[in-house]
């Protein structure tokens, strides 16, 4: 079993895939760790669609970039995708959301996302974490009811290249014990 640390360290946002398919159950496993991630009053705010033929994913790719800004130019390279659809919270997550005026379920689909991809490094695989797409795109391709919203997308695949050197704020930067003070 590796190190938690260890495998954190080596979480990456991946940018370049090996053209390797990804086994159903290494694909499973990861669905499997992102289904047992915490959620706000256990609300469960996810459906995961894995998109893994080849025509559907290219033109879910498509979505994700822009003429006009160099963004995810490199999703086609990614054997799958996964789209985190975020689905309605249970009363008290929504109640929750209403009195404290904090998006649980965004939240709660970080989350699931992160163990997803934390199982995948532990597989030897690579993501990246994709915010910008074109909704509509997606939700057509996808058939995503109107009141679903997708919220992520994680490329997953072989990873081309070697781990970089992450680069971080130093650790007395980022933390304070008993109030806030400033760095």
């Amino acid at each position: 079993m590796m190190d938690f640390l260890k495998l954190v360290s080596k979480r990456q946002s991946d940018r370049k895939y090996v053209d390797r398919p990804v086994d159903k159950d290494i694909i499973n496993r990861c669905i499997e760790a992102a289904r047992l991630a915490p959620s706000a009053c256990n609300a469960q705010p996810w459906k995961f669609i894995v998109v893994d033929n080849p025509e559907l994913k290219n033109r879910l790719a498509d979505a994700t970039t822009s003429r006009v800004l160099p963004m995810n130019h490199f999703t086609k390279q990614a054997p799958v995708h996964v789209v985190i659809v975020r689905e309605p919270a249970n009363i008290t997550s929504r109640l929750g959301t209403a009195i404290k005026d904090r998006e649980f379920p965004l939240i709660d689909i970080g989350i699931a996302a992160a163990h997803f991809c934390l199982q995948a490094t532990s597989e030897g695989l690579g993501t990246c974490i994709l915010g910008w797409f074109n909704e509509k795109k997606v939700r057509e391709l996808l058939k995503i009811p109107l009141d679903k919203r997708p919220e992520l997308i994680i490329t997953l695949g072989y990873p081309s290249g070697t781990a970089r050197e992450k680069r971080r704020k130093p650790h007395e930067k980022i933390v304070s014990f008993n109030q806030y003070t400033e760095s």
